[in-house]
């Protein structure tokens, strides 16, 4: 109906504070870190708390489509719940060793890689733009390796750093295949509930498995971690989801190339990290190369 059709401009105000909400994610975790939070229980509260706040809405909107769940949708749920669990728990890991700059804008690589399975798994011919893209975020990322490894700071290591980050987008790609099928067939409460709560057990797992503590921790640090799950989880990524009814899937992927931008921003201003002549020329060249992706993606 036209009268709920919200004005021209509000998706793209929506979209700028979600792409604002997401920014902080990596500020708000190396602070968390800061505060003596292991990388394990920041992304498995980020995720748990999100997930029990999106709860009551799940439940009370998408009863029957959970209660409907067949055995594939289940799995697809758990294979998900898994990659998402393994995106923030590799991502969050590489900022302990590498600037946020370096590590957002190699975790933020995912139409690169979704490009390059859709070719693998489904056959479909990349565009002449998609594998432009390809070519320049390559270049871009082995400037950053490089110039990393010459800089690196005693009690650092920006390889590994810079590794984990493109683990995190290998990862987050796969949860986003995974995710299409899923959501096909699902609310969006009820996906949110099902992909965040699985990767928050998978996480807790982990999180036994490896003696991470999730309780002691300080009352500033339990600030940072419910402003991680309401801001860059929730309100963030929400917007991504809200704004897809109204702009194209493509311009969404355009506009999360701000994140890498504004969280290098607010790493300078609140840790006062610059960059080196070649990260930059790294970073310029990666972005240029998502962007090119993201606009050769056959919709």
């Amino acid at each position: 109906m036209p009268g709920n059709t919200p004005a021209r401009w509000l998706p793209f105000v929506v979209l700028g504070v979600g792409l604002t909400a997401i920014s902080f994610g990596a500020i708000f975790a190396r602070l968390a870190q800061a505060e003596g939070v292991s990388s394990l229980a920041v992304a498995t509260w980020r995720l748990g708390i999100a997930a029990l706040l999106v709860t009551p809405l799940a439940l009370l909107q998408s009863r029957r489509d959970l209660a409907a769940l067949g055995p594939r949708q289940i799995l697809l749920s758990l294979a998900a719940g898994f990659f998402l669990a393994l995106h923030f728990a590799t991502w969050i890991t590489s900022l302990e060793y590498t600037s946020v700059a370096s590590s957002t804008a190699l975790v933020t690589t995912n139409p690169l890689w979704i490009g390059l399975a859709s070719f693998v798994l489904f056959r479909e011919r990349p565009r002449a733009l998609m594998l432009g893209g390809i070519a320049l975020s390559l270049a871009g990322s082995l400037f950053i390796f490089w110039s990393d490894s010459q800089t690196a700071a005693p009690g650092t290591n920006p390889v590994l750093g810079n590794a984990l980050a493109l683990v995190g987008s290998w990862s987050f790609s796969a949860y986003l295949l995974i995710g299409r099928r899923l959501r096909a067939g699902l609310a969006l409460p009820a996906y949110i509930w099902l992909a965040y709560g699985g990767a928050t057990l998978f996480l807790l797992f982990a999180s036994g498995v490896a003696e991470a503590p999730l309780f002691s921790h300080s009352a500033a640090a339990w600030l940072l971690l419910a402003a991680m799950a309401l801001g860059p989880q929730l309100l963030g990524h929400t917007a991504y989801n809200w704004s897809l009814r109204y702009v194209s899937a493509t311009f969404v992927a355009v506009v999360t190339l701000g994140e890498p931008v504004g969280s290098a921003f607010l790493a300078f201003l609140v840790f006062g990290e610059g960059f080196a002549p070649l990260q930059f020329v790294g970073f310029s060249l990666l972005l240029a190369g998502i962007y090119l992706a993201a606009k050769g993606e056959k919709s």
